[in-house]
């Protein structure tokens, strides 16, 4: 391989790796766990069918849906501040 090659192609190997860092966005956030909400109810005690363990599937569901709003809202505003304030990086 010659020696020009060489920085090109670790050039195109950082690209690849920074760009595959996007490609993660919108996983479940890691407040959550990314555990399984069932394993997670049954390992409270709470039989499947039971109000017990529809309310914890329940409650699973607003703390997941709060931590993804959560994280949309701060990357808008993250967004927002970088274009209202460009001298500062």
């Amino acid at each position: 391989m010659p020696l020009s090659t060489a920085p090109r192609l670790l050039a195109a190997a950082f690209l690849a790796i920074a760009l595959s860092a996007c490609s993660a966005r919108y996983q479940t956030p890691v407040a959550m766990g990314g555990d399984d909400d069932d394993a997670v109810c049954q390992s409270r005690g709470y039989v499947i069918g039971s109000p017990e363990y529809v309310a914890c599937r329940k409650d699973r569901d607003v703390q997941r849906n709060a931590a993804i709003t959560r994280s949309d809202r701060r990357q808008r505003d993250l967004g927002e501040y970088m274009l209202n304030h460009p001298e500062r990086p």
